[in-house]
């Protein structure tokens, strides 16, 4: 059952470990964030201090924040035509799935890929099939797709590939999505004019209850331009009063929401402030 609660952050450095991420997510007025599982190029994943992570849960817990965001790199491609590229994605994800154990109960999220001129279909394949491979009955993360821009050949820019990615899922349970503000503007889908045919329009392609999380930004760029270009609250195309209206909107009402947009701590905390 959702709330009405706002759920407010961003990406956190988590170079200080998990407890530095929940002091410093307090200390800018957020009350959830999103951090990389490792170098958001890609790379080996740092050593977990098992009391950090409790210390972050029981913070989590005192503090009723909303559920985290956690991103996978922005290096891996599920859909790569390059075997090795594929095996990576599946070597990294799997790993970060034992990792986020340390936090239970949170969501990990990823770019679904580029087809790199396989094609859509072959793309949607081969992304569910490493879903199906990495995906574990007993674990409490779920797994969310990121609606994407549509940038190159990109897989997830509609909501009905999404949809077709889901649907090959065996364990479905596990899944969930992370609609980007800036991604579905660019991708064609009109979020800042009528955020409720937009949310029409996925309830009936996937489902509101599919839907898990936010990323919260405004686009250096027009409607339909395929570019993802962020731009901070207020200075884009999508424009402050309209990004408040979808993150305050009824139907979305508990879920996280993070901010993307090109900040350092303190801008972070004026967005957060001024989007609350």
């Amino acid at each position: 059952m959702k709330d009405n609660n706002i759920y407010m952050g961003c990406h956190l450095s988590s170079t200080g470990g998990f407890r530095a991420m929940g002091e410093t997510a307090l200390s800018i007025g957020a009350n959830t964030f999103a951090f990389f599982t490792r170098n958001p190029r890609g790379g080996k994943a740092k050593d977990i201090v098992p009391e950090d992570a409790a210390a972050l849960c029981e913070m989590l817990r005192a503090e009723k924040f909303g559920k985290l965001v956690a991103h996978a790199p922005y290096t891996l491609n599920p859909c790569s035509a390059k075997e090795s590229v594929r095996e990576f994605a599946f070597m990294a994800m799997s790993d970060d799935m034992i990792r986020m154990e340390s936090v239970p109960g949170n969501y990990y999220n990823f770019h679904p890929g580029s087809h790199v001129g396989q094609g859509v279909e072959k793309g949607i394949k081969q992304i569910a099939e490493l879903l199906n491979r990495i995906l574990r009955p007993e674990q409490t993360t779920t797994v969310l797709l990121e609606t994407m821009a549509g940038k190159g050949s990109e897989v997830g820019s509609r909501f009905e590939e999404i949809r077709e990615i889901l649907d090959r899922v065996e364990l479905s349970d596990k899944m969930g999505v992370c609609l980007d503000t800036c991604h579905v503007s660019d991708a064609g889908y009109d979020i800042a004019a009528d955020p409720d045919k937009v949310l029409a329009e996925f309830d009936k392609v996937i489902g509101l209850e599919k839907l898990k999380a936010l990323h919260v930004n405004d686009s250096m760029n027009p409607l339909g331009s395929h570019k993802d270009r962020h731009a901070r609250i207020g200075e884009g195309t999508l424009g402050c009063e309209a990004i408040r209206r979808i993150v305050h909107h009824p139907k979305l009402a508990g879920l996280p929401c993070i901010l993307e947009t090109p900040n350092e701590l303190d801008g972070y905390a004026k967005e957060i402030k001024m989007l609350k």
